[in-house]
């Protein structure tokens, strides 16, 4: 029987998700999805190694044996237990004073921390680069060396290869053998939050909602889909036929919270098994028939037009590089325009993306901010999520802002997501803009593209790329990513304004 090959980049994936290992060994490779989550990780590793290495890192075999500062690109080989072959690349690897089978020096494994903290995932690969490069050197490994911080300050955090880390190791290692001879993959997640990041997420979205999985219900994580399961709700639908009462008693005893959100839950789950939006009581259930109800975007009513408002950020480097608007009026006989909005010519708008460069300094930023919303002084501006809210009035306030100034801006900020939440139920499994609009009809220009792959392209462009022609385009493609997000936008304020005509 032949051995059974583990690589890192298997025990990685298998550690943040069970299923995710077995699709990677045995799954369609056709329906695997390139992720920009891994560029950009790549990316933040490059600049990592960048701060901590004199030089530019050798390649191989041949820069170990050269004794270079830094090596990359080297293949290790290993066995594990009886019949597991193992197999690692490391990201790199660094020289330290010491001896082994190539002179008077030795190496250590290197790894580009990705978050705030050092996880079980970073530890175990350490492990295995740890042990295979002790084997490759002839010389031990006691320690790793872990770096995160591509343009902070680089944080350095020494992790000793122990031999209880080592046992850690060859327990996950069998039990990742075993579960790659399943013949059906593993189940699901809990919470499939993170599923987004995964280039398998279309395959297990298919999945999830083919089984009426309880993670598909919008306010169901792992933590609640765990007390469901507890009181034999396996389902969608079974959540769905639930009775409210009974459920928020049963709920009761895990905490107050629960209670609450039980009539929620259910009301939720009756919509999406129904796929018909219902308007919203104050509890969250869905409101009687002939019930009286507010408008949810009351400023419109007399507005003679709106300004739509999206950021795009690098959450990292905590910098919002790019402050679009787009701006709509009311045609001549005081109609909105219907969506969705064309990219050019009548009711399409006037969009104006304002660029937050580190050499122009945040007081222009806020100079040109300021400027355009004064030359609407009775415009509502909305935007999908608090990002834009947060973000515009902390700058205020750093730019001095009065707290008058601050109120009357504050005032004119609507969020489109909190009125839609508050006023209605959709038959969605997030009320997330790409879900909801999506929904409504709504398609991006660029297929595929998304808040990391736009990121990702500011990078790039950042990182040198402005003044060529490829530069130009990656700028051309954010500021339509942008533009399309405030498209999205008013397609799902559009729809919440006909709905006060219905």
């Amino acid at each position: 029987m032949p051995s059974e090959l583990l690589t890192d980049r298997l025990l990685r994936s298998w550690l943040r998700c069970k299923r995710r290992a077995w699709l990677d060994r045995h799954g369609p490779l056709q329906r695997r999805q390139w992720s920009a989550h891994r560029a950009l990780a790549l990316d933040e590793q490059q600049r990592s190694f960048q701060n901590l290495l004199p030089t530019r890192p050798g390649h191989g075999e041949a820069a170990c044996r050269e004794g270079a500062a830094g090596v990359m690109g080297l293949r290790l080989h290993g066995r594990g237990g009886a019949d597991l072959e193992l197999q690692a690349h490391p990201s790199l690897l660094q020289r330290l004073p010491g001896q082994s089978r190539w002179g008077d020096y030795a190496y250590r494994p290197v790894l580009a921390r990705q978050g705030r903290r050092l996880t079980r995932e970073h530890r175990l690969q350490l492990a295995l680069w740890g042990r295979l490069l002790a084997e490759h050197q002839q010389a031990p490994v006691p320690e790793a060396l872990v770096v995160a911080g591509g343009d902070r300050r680089l944080e350095r955090e020494t992790l000793q290869l122990t031999a209880g880390l080592q046992r850690q190791l060859d327990e996950s290692l069998e039990r990742l053998a075993q579960d790659l001879t399943r013949t059906e993959p593993p189940p699901l997640v809990n919470d499939r939050k993170k599923c987004t990041l995964c280039s398998w997420r279309t395959l297990c979205d298919e999945t999830a909602a083919a089984e009426g999985h309880l993670s598909e219900v919008s306010g169901v994580g792992g933590k609640r889909r765990d007390l469901l399961l507890e009181l034999g709700v396996r389902s969608l639908a079974e959540l769905a036929m639930a009775e409210p009462a009974q459920l928020a008693d049963a709920l009761a005893v895990h905490g107050e919270q629960h209670r609450e959100v039980a009539a929620q839950l259910v009301a939720q789950a009756q919509v999406q098994a129904g796929g018909e939006p219902r308007r919203r009581s104050a509890d969250g259930t869905p409101a009687a028939r002939g019930a009286a109800w507010s408008a949810a975007l009351p400023e419109l009513a007399k507005a003679p037009g709106v300004l739509l408002y999206d950021i795009e950020s690098d959450p990292d480097a905590r910098d919002d590089f790019l402050h679009g608007f787009l701006r709509l009026e009311r045609d001549a006989e005081g109609r909105w325009p219907a969506g969705p909005l064309p990219l050019s010519g009548p009711g399409a708008g006037y969009y104006q993306p304002l660029l937050a460069l580190y050499e122009h300094g945040e007081a222009r930023l806020w100079q040109r901010l300021a400027r355009l919303l004064a030359a609407y002084p009775d415009w509502p501006v909305l935007h999908y999520g608090e990002t834009e809210s947060v973000g515009l009035l902390r700058l205020a306030e750093r730019q001095g802002a009065t707290e008058a100034e601050r109120a009357r801006l504050r005032a004119r900020l609507i969020d489109v997501h909190q009125r839609l939440r508050r006023h209605w139920l959709l038959p969605v499994n997030s009320y997330g803009l790409k879900a909801v609009a999506g929904w409504r009809g709504f398609r991006w220009s660029q297929s595929g593209v998304d808040g990391a792959r736009c990121l990702l392209w500011w990078r790039q462009w950042r990182q040198g790329g402005r003044q060529r022609r490829r530069g130009r385009l990656q700028l051309g493609r954010i500021f339509l990513y942008n533009r399309d997000d405030c498209r999205a936008t008013w397609m799902v304020a559009h729809w919440l304004l006909e709905q006060e005509h219905s």
